[in-house]
């Protein structure tokens, strides 16, 4: 069983994409392989769910991360071994029978195939030397991958292998050593190849990883068990947010909520997507954008932040949002131990409907000890209410400092519950009033960042 995250959290993360702008795929998919970026997919797709195998997994990235490794080939050059493997001998009689026809054709209608079949078999043996003594650099017992990495030793230490890889004249191959070679490394050894292939992909994927951490300075996360049920991070931020700034939280059975507030643009939206990334690379096993992260391991990650209408099926908005807080009430009520992500709920209807809404669904919500929410409101009336209902809340916002007419944000989260309201400041700011009255257009006076930015809400 895996990490569950479905379809409106991994948009709201922006989480998946390999060639999406600034997905969390994207940050970390670089591999040299077809094979690495597909085990990569792979990875993203299925999060962890069991402490012991998060904690390995993050091991071995944080030994590559030590290490700055780099294997010892191009993506173009494994590219034509990995296809050259994968297409295939048959038995020993077919493979001489395929060279000789080749060999015939290139003397008597100067066909190409037979050379591009040579440089196919002698690029192939160059590569797997060039893996052979990759292997024995990384013998290291302290490595965690060590297993791994005795096997690939192992298989091009195979005594049928060595003959070949050894061979002093690849250049001048006799079309007797190229029929026993290509039966060799396409048929007589296929399994073993396949497994070489297949720990290579790995090893892509763990260098890559480890060289995006060491560039960031991401830190390693460290997975409890279910039952710990706690977490604690320092320093976290959003990984593809430059120069952004860090936050710490904390969450356990006896403090399962943190209700956020704080004014437009003052950071909310980015540190709840930084804290639903972080816990979805948790529980890869992958690095984080934080100085520390320690968590219990949970069934899976809910968020509401984009949640759009549906014209075609007649939702509104405010629909919408309730039927979404509906799914994650659901998957509460079935027992799961969850991460809950809610900004802003009930922004589509009135401010009254709004603050009952929030106050009545928050309550309910945070008896459930055993999942821990992240919710935020620019109703600040409902913090107050909580804070004298509730005694397993954490009431956080992030600042507004006034510089005269104009605001600007700390991006660090303080304890207690905002008083700040600065959206007709704003919109004076910006003139819109004398635009509708005057017909005049003024100077924008300020300008408010993007979402990727570290001070927008």
């Amino acid at each position: 069983m895996s990490f569950f995250a479905d379809k409106q959290t991994l948009e709201d993360l922006n989480i998946p994409g390999r060639y999406k702008t600034n997905s969390i795929l994207r940050l970390f998919g670089d591999e040299v392989t077809t094979g690495g970026k597909k085990l990569m997919d792979d990875m993203f797709g299925c999060p962890l769910t069991d402490h012991t195998a998060i904690n390995k997994r993050s091991s071995i990235f944080q030994y590559f991360t030590g290490k700055s490794i780099t294997l010892p080939f191009t993506g173009e050059e494994f590219g034509v071994m990995e296809n050259y493997l994968s297409s295939g001998g048959g038995n020993l009689i077919s493979a001489g029978i395929n060279a000789v026809s080749k060999k015939l054709l290139q003397v008597i209608a100067q066909d190409k195939d037979f050379e591009q079949l040579k440089t196919e078999v002698c690029k192939t043996i160059v590569l797997l030397n060039r893996i052979y003594e990759f292997a024995i650099h990384l013998l290291d017992p302290e490595n965690p991958y060590l297993e791994q990495i005795e096997e690939m030793k192992s298989i091009l230490g195979h005594q049928k292998l060595r003959r070949l890889l050894n061979e002093p004249d690849l250049e001048n191959l006799s079309l007797l050593k190229l029929i026993r070679y290509d039966y060799l490394l396409r048929t007589g050894l296929h399994k073993e190849m396949k497994r070489l292939t297949d720990v290579v992909f790995e090893l892509d994927v763990y260098t890559t990883v480890a060289r995006v951490a060491k560039n960031k300075g991401f830190c390693y996360a460290h997975a409890l068990s279910k039952e710990k049920n706690a977490l604690t991070v320092t320093g976290l931020y959003h990984p593809t947010v430059e120069n952004a700034i860090g936050n710490s939280l904390s969450l356990h059975q006896h403090n399962n909520v943190i209700f956020l507030t704080g004014a437009n643009m003052a950071g909310k939206s980015t540190l709840m997507k930084s804290f639903g990334i972080g816990i979805y690379l948790a529980h890869m096993g992958f690095p984080v954008a934080a100085a520390h992260f320690e968590f219990s391991v949970k069934d899976g990650l809910y968020s509401s932040i984009n949640v759009p209408d549906n014209l075609g099926m007649g939702y509104s908005h405010f629909y919408a949002e309730v039927l979404r807080v509906k799914t994650v009430a659901e998957e509460v009520a079935a027992d799961k131990d969850l991460i809950v992500i809610f900004d802003e709920l009930f922004k589509g209807t009135n401010v009254k409907d709004a603050y009952d809404a929030t106050l009545s669904i928050t309550e309910a919500f945070s008896g459930n000890r055993n999942c821990f929410f992240i919710i935020s409101t620019h109703i600040i009336e409902v913090g107050e209410a909580l804070r004298k209902q509730c005694d397993n809340f954490r009431f956080v916002y992030l600042p507004t400092v006034m510089k005269g007419v104009i605001p600007s944000y700390t991006y660090r989260l303080t304890e207690g519950i905002t008083t700040d309201r600065h959206g007709m400041m704003i919109i004076e700011n910006e003139g819109i009033l004398d635009i509708i009255r005057n017909g005049t257009k003024l100077e924008i006076k300020s300008n408010p960042k993007s979402d990727l930015t570290n001070n927008k809400d």
